[in-house]
């Protein structure tokens, strides 16, 4: 990993955080998960102040640096100046749920094809694969409204969202939260093999066999046997190596 050299007008928190926030940016890009622009990555700041980091409006994920970030408050203002503008709009879906769950310090929203493709199919997402029963130990749905603009929206994404994890946005995408960076990039990667699977599965043409419903409700507890209950944590160091090699910068 590339070393931590943070400024001197911010904690060492801050700026790790920034550097795994960027690295996030960087590994959507990374995996081909990104929209151009147009969607969000946002992480809690340490304190009271109920501050954010969001990725400045206009650039690409995956010319996104830790120093690049935008700080702003619960209403999406910039609390520290930046020659970038924010999106406040993108920030709406962010801020409902960074309002809600305690424990939702990361949120992650994706616009992925394979992503979007199963949004759209009625069924939603299938237990016919390991991926897709891991996801489904922990997945809401949402209903499309149209880009999420207004504030009457925000209770319904909520509960929806419930104590889920992850949660698929009808028509739209994909959204995964996690106490660390780390833990919403892994949930937002088994998501999207999940879907990456079912898309292919189906167009394979042929009957699908599901995943009994058993093992589906059993599952939460095996993974935590298989991370030996470290999360993302398991896997970020190895995340953050292949992006020295590929797409060095991040930590600037």
């Amino acid at each position: 990993m590339q070393p931590l050299q943070h400024p001197r007008n911010m904690t060492e928190d801050e700026w790790r955080l920034r550097v795994d926030l960027a690295a996030a940016y960087r590994l959507v890009a990374l995996f081909g998960w990104d929209d151009l622009v147009f969607t969000h990555i946002t992480t809690r700041v340490p304190g009271p102040e109920h501050h954010f980091l969001i990725n400045p409006y206009g650039m690409l994920f995956e010319e996104i640096t830790a120093s690049s970030l935008v700080k702003i408050d619960l209403e999406g203002q910039k609390v520290v100046d930046s020659e970038w503008p924010v999106n406040p709009a993108g920030f709406n879906i962010h801020s409902a749920i960074h309002a809600a769950r305690e424990d939702a310090h990361c949120v992650m929203h994706t616009h992925s094809i394979n992503g979007v493709a199963v949004s759209a199919q009625a069924d939603g997402l299938l237990p016919i694969s390991q991926q897709s029963v891991i996801a489904l130990a922990s997945l809401g749905y949402h209903d499309y409204e149209g880009i999420a603009l207004e504030e009457q929206e925000k209770p319904r994404l909520v509960a929806d969202l419930g104590h889920n994890n992850a949660l698929m946005l009808r028509n739209h995408g994909l959204l995964t939260v996690g106490r660390t960076v780390a833990d919403a990039f892994v949930a937002m990667y088994i998501l999207e093999a999940a879907c990456m699977a079912q898309v292919r599965a189906l167009a394979g043409g042929r009957e699908l066999r599901l995943v009994d419903q058993h093992i589906v409700d059993g599952i939460a507890e095996q993974l935590k046997t298989v991370t030996r209950g470290g999360g993302g944590a398991l896997t970020w160091p190895g995340l953050l190596r292949r992006l020295d090699r590929r797409m060095p910068g991040y930590a600037d």
